[in-house]
């Protein structure tokens, strides 16, 4: 049933505010880059700086400390993103499609951790990469977050729903697990994988608490740290540190806009079988 034009109205209302009040901090973050630094907390508020001035944005972009942090993370968080489908969706295939001893034990061990508060454990898998000697290496912030219990319980809801049949008629024609999994699940995983993938990049590229932890070297420092320390370093320039979160924003906003197509479906996947 078609709802009527005042609840139609309402409804558009609504979301329309929803939107306004979730870009609001996004669009004044973008604008306070464009303010000299006595204009950014200026009282009484103005959204609008009085002259628009490029300054703060083209000393971010000459600052070299900056665009390291900001390539050093996007590389990170593209070899972090490919690491976690390769490991998880052959997780998420051997769970979802083949039978082994104690597989049901092994299932729950596998995706207790969603459980388990990120904090809980920092101080553990702060020992543990230590002793192992990661800590100041890309390593310690790839590795240990690659293998997670979201991602293999995601995609193995995907694969669960493949058709039996296809599967069965591979094996009869001589494919073995392996090539089934390429040459069959791997191409019609494009959905969850985009979904999967964007959640990786932006877990990386926003994580904060692990690399201040783990990266105390300068030349290894990553976009969230280096915004984290900019106050200290640099005092309060607000302009340029508003230029320079918006800018580190820019990489995470594109992605999303770009694959949100995908994100939509992710959200019909999640409720599979």
């Amino acid at each position: 049933m078609r709802k009527n034009p005042p609840v139609r109205i309402v409804s558009a209302g609504f979301v329309l505010l929803i939107a306004v009040t979730s870009l609001f901090p996004l669009a004044w973050m973008a604008i306070a880059g464009f303010k000299g630094k006595s204009e950014v907390l200026k009282t009484p508020f103005q959204f609008f700086p009085e002259v628009w001035n490029t300054k703060n944005y083209t000393d971010i972009l000459h600052d070299s400390q900056f665009v390291r942090a900001m390539v050093l993370t996007f590389v990170g968080a593209l070899l972090f993103t490919a690491a976690s489908l390769v490991v998880n969706s052959l997780a998420a295939y051997a769970f979802a499609r083949l039978d082994f001893a104690f597989k049901p034990v092994w299932w729950v061990f596998c995706i207790a951790p969603m459980f388990i508060p990120a904090m809980a454990i920092l101080v553990t898998s702060f020992v543990v990469v230590a002793k192992l000697g990661m800590l100041n290496t890309m390593a310690v912030l790839i590795i240990p977050g690659v293998a997670s219990s979201i991602q293999m319980f995601f995609i193995r809801q995907y694969y669960l729903n493949f058709p039996l049949a296809m599967e069965e008629a591979a094996l009869i024609d001589g494919a073995n697990r392996w090539q089934i999994f390429l040459r069959i699940f791997l191409p019609q995983s494009k959905a969850p994988f985009v979904v999967m993938g964007i959640a990786s990049f932006l877990a990386y590229w926003n994580s904060y608490v692990w690399p201040v932890l783990t990266i105390t070297n300068p030349k290894l420092t990553q976009i969230m740290q280096y915004l984290g320390n900019f106050r200290s370093e640099r005092g309060n320039e607000w302009g340029l540190l508003m230029a320079g979160s918006t800018l580190a924003a820019l990489p995470t906003i594109i992605l999303v806009l770009i694959f949100q197509r995908y994100i939509v479906q992710g959200v019909r996947i999640a409720g599979m079988k």
